[in-house]
């Protein structure tokens, strides 16, 4: 098994959802960022330490070899990388970069409508736009302050 899948398979079984993993260039620094869509208050210090404590162990079974592990959540400016974060977030304002330019442009601003067919469906002030899931470099949610 590898380590996206160890890691995944330990915070799935503990109940939350592997938003993303970062390593650093060596792999000495393991980051992830954990979500759960039930919890409306978000992801706390307690669940972070839950996750920490729990993948410390399983990372020593397993032998993995790193010098710090950091748990987080995503934040309020969230990465969307599955399409299932594409489906969730349906409503809400993104930000995403595409990989190879469309109509000359690769940032694109605007209202999620949702996942259609591997697309991404995007209402921008311009009009409606549907993106190559396969080609979105990155997406991001744009914070709400009230």
């Amino acid at each position: 098994m590898d380590l996206h899948e160890l890691i995944n398979k330990t915070v799935t079984g503990l109940g939350y959802e592997l938003v993303d993993i970062e390593q650093s260039p060596r792999g000495r620094v393991l980051r992830l960022f954990i979500d759960k869509a039930d919890k409306a208050s978000g992801i706390d210090v307690e669940d972070c330490a839950l996750v920490s404590n729990q993948l410390s162990r399983v990372l020593a079974v397993e032998e993995v070899d790193y010098d710090r592990l950091e748990v987080s959540s995503p934040g309020l400016d969230r990465v969307l990388k599955k399409p299932a974060d594409f489906e969730r977030f349906a409503g809400s304002e993104i930000n995403l970069r595409l990989r190879l330019p469309m109509s000359g442009r690769r940032n694109f601003n605007g209202v999620l409508r949702g996942l259609q067919d591997g697309k991404v469906c995007l209402t921008m002030d311009t009009g409606d736009v549907e993106l190559d899931l396969g080609n979105i470099d990155k997406a991001r949610l744009v914070p709400k302050f009230d």
